[in-house]
């Protein structure tokens, strides 16, 4: 049954990787309100007990709602989980593997996710702000989330150009607030930032090589070094772009429709 749940739970989130408006339309086939998606299999004592035991294995266990705030789960596996709702703030995740888990709406506000691997992740709606993906591996769907101060340096956000079977798999951040978000020497090739506000967030040394740009809000954002070429500016705000020391901003796609001033 754990098997058929994982299967499952991985060909559903691979959906949402397949085209632009998949992320939508699998959310329509699931069923949000089952028991699966809103209980948890185990409570907060019980996931502490799990986690002073050494690095826990989560993998495909319902913690929805729970409130774990502050804990130390360092290097968990959670794998397939579902943690829709669920209150992490101010929690350590370092090295902590989330791969295919659903976490919409969840709150991750100031948690520490250092080097941890977020593939194939739905998270949108949820709360990020000021949470440190620093040198992460993220390929996750952060539609209409919030994260800003978020830190994102040196993290791998971009598409996975290898394994392309289930579609285009990458960092996805349609309609996200990443207000003064950092991805300083982040790799973001390809990524989906359409319609983003990204007002004073640090891109310096960043790859932004063919990313989805339309609609962005970059004022005020720190640029220095960040390599544009392919990217898509159609009707971004790229004041910040302006006289800034960019590579091949020249080579950046619909430049001549995004708005200067």
């Amino acid at each position: 049954m754990k098997c058929a749940c994982l299967l499952l739970c991985g060909l559903v989130a691979s959906l949402a990787w397949a085209a632009p408006a998949t992320a939508q339309d699998m959310l329509q086939h699931v069923d949000l309100n089952s028991p699966a998606m809103t209980r948890s299999d185990l409570s907060r004592d019980e996931v502490i007990a799990r986690a002073k035991a050494g690095p826990s294995d989560f993998t495909d266990v319902s913690l929805n709602g729970l409130d774990l705030s502050g804990l130390d789960l360092s290097g968990a596996n959670f794998r397939a989980a579902r943690l829709n709702n669920v209150r992490l703030t101010g929690a350590t995740l370092k090295g902590a593997i989330f791969d295919q888990a659903w976490m919409l709406n969840a709150d991750l506000s100031g948690a520490e996710l250092h080097g941890a691997s977020l593939f194939q992740t739905q998270l949108q709606r949820a709360k990020l702000d000021d949470a440190d993906l620093s040198e992460a591996r993220v390929a996750a769907d952060f539609s209409n989330a919030s994260l800003k101060g978020a830190k994102f340096a040196k993290a791998n956000l971009a598409a996975d150009m290898k394994n392309q079977s289930m579609g285009l798999m990458r960092a996805v951040f349609t309609s996200a607030n990443l207000d003064g978000a950092n991805f300083a020497d982040a790799d973001l090739g390809r990524a989906n930032l359409e319609f983003t506000s990204l007002k004073g967030a640090n891109f310096s040394g960043a790859n932004l090589m063919g990313a989805l740009l339309g609609g962005a809000n970059l004022t005020g954002a720190n640029v220095t070094g960040a390599n544009f070429a392919g990217a898509d500016l159609d009707t971004a705000r790229i004041i910040a772009l302006i006289g800034a020391e960019t590579a091949n901003i020249d080579a950046a796609r619909n430049l001549s429709k995004a708005f200067r001033n």
